[in-house]
C-alpha cells in the first residue's frame, strides 16, 4: 500500500458512491440512512433496522464522551445516518467527512430536513489526508467505510493524529479472517474496486503500533451471513421494483456479485465487528 494505491481507491470510491445506481440500490434496500453491516435480532428483520442498531452498539462504546461538548469525526460518512443519530441523540458536533459529493449532497439535504445542519458539517475530503489539524476531535467514527482505502496504516495513523489526548475511537470494518488465502475474497470485493480487505490481526497490530490503549474488538462476524442473505433476499425480492430505478447491468450484476458475499460468509472467510481504543 501506498500513495498510488491510496490514490487509485479514492477514485474508485468516488466513482462507486456517485453513480445513481449505486444510489437508488441503497435507498431502496438499505434504506438510505446507515449503509453498513446490522446486528439482526431476527433473521428476517429489516436491514434498515439491524444497522440502525449497528449505530446504537458503537455509541455505547463511547457513550461517556458524547454531548454538547463533544465533536465528533465521521470518516467515510455516507448519507449521514450515524452522524444524525449521534447529533440528533447526543447534541454532539459531527464533522462528516466523505470523498463523495453525491451521497453528501443528500446527507446535507437530509441534515436540514431533520433540523440538525447546525449541528453537522459535511465535508467532501479524503479520509486519507484529513483536513484539520492534530488533536481537533474527542471521538473517531466510521462504519464499513475502512475497506475502500489504498492505504490503511496511513489512514490509521491520520485518523490518531486528530484525536484530542484521551480521545477515543470507535469503528466497523469488512474484514479478511486472518486465515482466509489472500485470493479467496477477491471475486467477492471486485464490486467494491479495492484490491483486498484488512483483517482484525491487522488492525489490532497497527493500534497499538500507534499508541493506542486498549484496543478492543467485540467480535460480530456472526451477524455476515445473515446481513448478505437479507441484501440478496431484499434485491431479489425488488428486482422488479429496482429495474425501474437502476439499470439492467447494475442490477444484474448484484444479482451476481451478493451471492459470492453468502459464500465467502459460509467459508467463514470474513470478520466483523467494533473496534475500540483510546489516545492516551
Amino acid at each position: 500500500m501506498g500513495r498510488e494505491s491510496a490514490a487509485r481507491a479514492e477514485v474508485a470510491a468516488r466513482r462507486y458512491y456517485g453513480t445513481d445506481d449505486v444510489d437508488a440500490f441503497y435507498a431502496q434496500v438499505w434504506g438510505g440512512e446507515d449503509i453498513h453491516t446490522g446486528v439482526y435480532a431476527d433473521p428476517c428483520e429489516p436491514v434498515g433496522v439491524a444497522s440502525r442498531r449497528t449505530v446504537e452498539l458503537a455509541a455505547s462504546k463511547v457513550a461517556g464522551r458524547l454531548g454538547p461538548a463533544c465533536t465528533v469525526l465521521d470518516l467515510g460518512s455516507g448519507y449521514g445516518g450515524p452522524a444524525r443519530y449521534l447529533a440528533g441523540r447526543f447534541r454532539c458536533k459531527v464533522v462528516a467527512l466523505n470523498i463523495s459529493e453525491p451521497p453528501n449532497e443528500r446527507h446535507r439535504r437530509t441534515n436540514t430536513e431533520q433540523g440538525l445542519d447546525h449541528l453537522i458539517e459535511v465535508v467532501t475530503a479524503s479520509f486519507q489526508d484529513i483536513p484539520y489539524p492534530p488533536e481537533s476531535f474527542d471521538v473517531v467514527w466510521s462504519q464499513d467505510a475502512f475497506c475502500h482505502s489504498g492505504d490503511r496504516p496511513r489512514l490509521l495513523t491520520e485518523a490518531a493524529r486528530v484525536l484530542k489526548p484521551q480521545g477515543e475511537m470507535v469503528f466497523t470494518d469488512l474484514m479478511a479472517a486472518d486465515t482466509a488465502p489472500a485470493e479467496a475474497l477477491h471475486a467477492a470485493v471486485a464490486r467494491l474496486e479495492v484490491d483486498a480487505f484488512a483483517t482484525p490481526s491487522f488492525y489490532r497490530r497497527t493500534l497499538t503500533d500507534l499508541g493506542m490503549h486498549q484496543v478492543g474488538f467485540d467480535d460480530h462476524s456472526d451477524q455476515l451471513l445473515t446481513h448478505y442473505l437479507r441484501l440478496t433476499e431484499e434485491t431479489v425480492q425488488q428486482a422488479g421494483e429496482l429495474g425501474h430505478l437502476i439499470s439492467a447491468a447494475y442490477l444484474e450484476g448484484l444479482l451476481q456479485n451478493l451471492p459470492l458475499w453468502v459464500e465467502a460468509c459460509c467459508k467463514d472467510l470474513m470478520r466483523w465487528g467494533i473496534f475500540h481504543c483510546r489516545r492516551p
